[in-house]
Formats: structure tokens, sequence, C-alpha cells
């Protein structure tokens, strides 16, 4: 069984949390007090728009940008969403027959949950069905509907639904068996239905209080929701290197995961915690496009707004009999490391993975089945397909929050993203160009251009017969000056 440790490093600014199994970073989730996640936060919103070419509508919740809402996380006056299938009772009605301009008008206040956070240009997306998560179970106070973990074995599920309805009362709203409440006694399931529906009622009466674009519901923070999404039975030790925050979260756990909170432990070590696993090196590599496998092999991951690539290269690993082999043997490690860094960098979408071409059936589905069995161990929810004709897998993994790269890097100003920059001859000839377009359109003195030292560079020495013609052309003294401070696409040309 696979041991895990848990460490946080925490800050006034910044927590950081590190999951680790084997030695070996699996997971990193970073929330800053001035960034902090909003998946899981209930407002009062309002529509500004509805678009019913898009079945959608914005909704102002109060952010820098309109939140987005589509029909299908629109819940409808019979109490479920929109082209969502009803599982027991009498049949209702086809929502997904009713158009969103039908349901929702400019300007209505609308009670809604964030169920992904803003990511890039878009805007944060949003649900009518509110979703309240407890310890042991997750309450849908506007369904009635009774179920379980697809994580717990299918003999289990009936009586456990069965237990969980008796519980549950006739007093309605439906609620959700997690993994972790499995072995749950009566009386921990009743108490988290009972803090549940007290959680609702403190919802319900803030609605008709506040104002609209409030927050009337927070979910909890990095550390408690360490305590009640990330511990399991292989989790052994959570260490926490702040006093202050151990006793607190301490408490915490203590009245609602008492299970969880028996594994916390103040670390007082001298060396800062992260160093125990060299994670600060961990996450240094987990920005980069370049991951080293052990067999000589290795993987280029690249990110964009559209999807993930990551693509597999043998590099120098030539240890195996035969080519087949070779090849074989680098994917099977590839898969193992695929899956390890799409929890470690929190990558989400659509994900293609390019591996070495296999001619062998076998083999292929021997890495197929291994990259299964990895994701496997992913408590975000992914999907994979088969090897496609050009030798690609494609997958899926739910994206609810920003990735690694998005909540530690922004884009280079030198390059605005592109990851390239123009090389020093191709902004020398911008630069010549420039000066013509400036001298057929004004009478300076002198052009003076300031630019980056190997622009210069280049300008002074093997373009310098091209700068001289330039200048006989246009009749005008050119004079350079080296400014080390700018970047190699910037430049600047003064008139004097």
């Amino acid at each position: 069984m696979t041991q895990q440790e848990i460490l946080i490093n925490w800050s006034p600014q910044e927590t950081r949390v590190a999951v680790v199994e084997h030695g070996a970073v699996q997971e990193l989730h970073v929330e800053r007090a001035l960034e902090r996640g909003l998946v899981g936060n209930v407002y009062l919103g309002k529509v500004v728009r509805v678009l019913p070419g898009m079945q959608s509508a914005f909704i102002d919740i109060g952010l820098e940008r309109a939140a987005f809402l589509h029909v299908a996380d629109l819940m409808t006056a019979f109490g479920t969403r929109a082209g969502e299938c009803e599982t027991a009772g009498a049949p209702r009605p086809n929502a997904s027959a009713l158009p969103i301009e039908r349901q929702v008008f400019e300007g209505q206040v609308l009670l809604v949950q964030v169920i992904k956070d803003p990511i890039g240009t878009k805007g944060a997306r949003l649900s009518t069905q509110i979703s309240i998560a407890g310890r042991l179970l997750v309450f849908l106070p506007q369904d009635n509907h009774i179920g379980v973990s697809q994580k717990i074995p299918t003999a289990q599920r009936e009586s456990l639904r069965a237990r969980l309805q008796t519980l549950a009362g006739e007093t309605g709203g439906g609620f959700i068996l997690r993994t972790n409440g499995e072995d749950a006694s009566d009386a921990e399931l009743a108490e988290d239905v009972a803090y549940l529906r007290k959680a609702w009622a403190r919802i319900k009466d803030a609605s008709v209080r506040q104002p609209p674009l409030s927050l009337l519901h927070q979910d909890l923070n990095l550390l408690q929701r360490v305590l009640r999404d990330m511990v399991g039975d292989t989790t052994q030790v959570i260490r926490l290197d702040s006093r202050e925050q151990f006793d607190a979260l301490m408490v915490f756990g203590r009245e609602f995961m008492p299970a969880a909170a028996a594994k916390l432990q103040h670390y007082k070590g001298e060396r800062p915690i992260f160093d125990l696993f060299s994670i600060d090196e961990e996450i240094a590599r987990a920005l980069g496009r370049r991951v080293e496998l052990k067999s000589g092999g290795y993987l280029i991951v690249e990110q964009t707004e559209a999807l993930t690539t990551v693509d597999v290269n043998t590099g120098g690993f030539v240890g195996a009999r035969s080519f087949d082999e070779t090849i074989f043997k680098t994917n099977l490690e590839a898969a193992q490391a695929i899956a390890r860094q799409l929890r470690l960098r929190n990558l989400g979408g659509i994900i293609i993975a390019d591996f070495i071409d296999m001619v062998r059936e076998d083999h292929r589905e021997a890495v197929l089945a291994e990259f299964r069995k990895q994701l496997a161990r992913d408590r975000v929810k992914t999907m994979v397909g088969s090897f496609s004709q050009l030798g690609l897998v494609e997958m899926t993994r739910k994206r609810t929050r920003e990735s690694l790269a998005h909540i530690l890097t922004e884009p280079c100003e030198a390059c605005q993203g592109r990851g390239h920059v123009k090389t020093a001859r191709s902004v020398a000839y911008d630069i010549l160009r420039e000066i013509l377009r400036e001298a057929r359109q004004f009478n300076p003195r002198e052009f003076r251009v300031v630019a980056s030292p190997r622009v210069i560079e280049l300008l002074l020495d093997e373009e310098s017969q091209h700068l001289a013609g330039l200048s006989d052309f246009i009749g005008k003294p050119v004079s350079l000056q080296s400014e080390t401070a700018m970047g190699q696409e910037h430049y600047d040309i003064v008139l004097l």
C-alpha cells in the first residue's frame, strides 16, 4: 500500500502543501491570501446578459469579470439541471427543451455557486445547483437524490444508500456519501447531516438579508481542505510548520475530522520543512518544459490555453536488447511520469500524450493499461481514450483551479509568452526599416538608436555597412546607444 506524508509550509501571505509518496512529491497545492480560489463559494448574483445563441448567461457576482452560467448548469423549477435524467421516482418534464431565455432574464437575482475558477481570459463558471461539502457527505439542498461515491465498491453502495436515506429523513434535500464516509458510523453521518443543514440555513438567511453581488458562503481554506479532501487511509502523518496554524487546525479537525486531526504533527525542525524532500527544487522542475526520465529518456510538456501536449522521447536510453524493447520500456516509464506530472502541475482540460510509436499491439495495450492504472490514483476525475491512428492518446482531466504554472508564473515581457524572441539581426533590420520610414515623414538633425547591447553590437560590426549605406541614403547621421535594461526585441529611435 502506498505510504503518504503531507507537508504544509505556512506563511501569512502563502500556504503551500506537498503530498509525498515513497519520498517523491506527487502533488503541490498553493494558496495565496490575496488570490484565494473561488470554487465552492456561493454568491447572490445578478444576470447582466442572456445569450440565446450560446444557451448561456453572464452573471455579475462582484468580480472583475462577469461569470458564466450555461443552461446545463441551471436548475429548473422541477429541481433538476437542464438535460439531467431523473434516476428514481416519477418522470419529470425534459428540462433541456426549455431554452435559457425562458428561464432567466436580465436584472434577475440568482443564488449561484462557483464550480470552476476564472482561468486565463475566461470568467468563473457557475451553477445554480448548490452543493455544500462536509467531511463525509455532500449536501444537495435543492435535490432529493441520495448518492454514493463511485470509488466505493458496487456491492456496498445499496446498503450505504439505504442507511443514508434513513439518516437524511424527510426534511428535504439530497446527499452524496463521500469516499471517506464508507466506514463512518451512523452517529458521525448524523453529525455531518446536521452541520450541512445548518450551513444551508445560514446561506438561505443571508440570501434574504444581503444585497445582490454578496458572498454568502465561502469554501474552506487550503489548510482545512487538506483534512477534508486529502487525508486518507494511506496518510501516515501531516506535518505543519506553524504553531499558531497547527493549534487552529487541530481545533477545527477535532470538531469535524477527528481521524484526520490525529495525524497532525507540529514540525519543529531547524531546516525549512520543504527542504526535507527538496520540494522547492521539485517546484522549479515542475515549471520547466523538460522532464528527465531515469532511463535517459525525457518528456516535453507544453501547456497552452486550449490544451496540454506531452511528447515522449528516448533521449540517451539504449539499454534494452532491441529497438522495440527500448521504445516499450521508455513508454512504460513515461506513462508513470506523465500521470505524476499531471497531478504535480495540476494540469487540466484536454491533454494529448504523444508516446513513441510502437509496432506491437501487446506493447500498446500494456502501456495504456499502465497509464490508466497510474491515473486511477488521481483524486481528480480523468477520462482516457485509446491510441489513435496517429499513435496519440487523448484524455481529459477535470480542471477547477488554475495550474501550478498559472499560479506561480506569468508571460515573459520580452517574448509575450511565445517562448521565443526575435534574433538580434531581425531586430536590427526592423530598426533600419523604421529609420527609413521616419526619414520620409520627419527632418531631424540626427537619428539616435537606443537598443539592447547585442543589437547595438551587431549594428556596429556585421551590419555597419548597411547602416552606413542607409545614413548616406537619407542624408542624416545615425548614432547608436546601448541600453542594458532593454529586452532584445525592444528599441527606441530618438529624433534629435
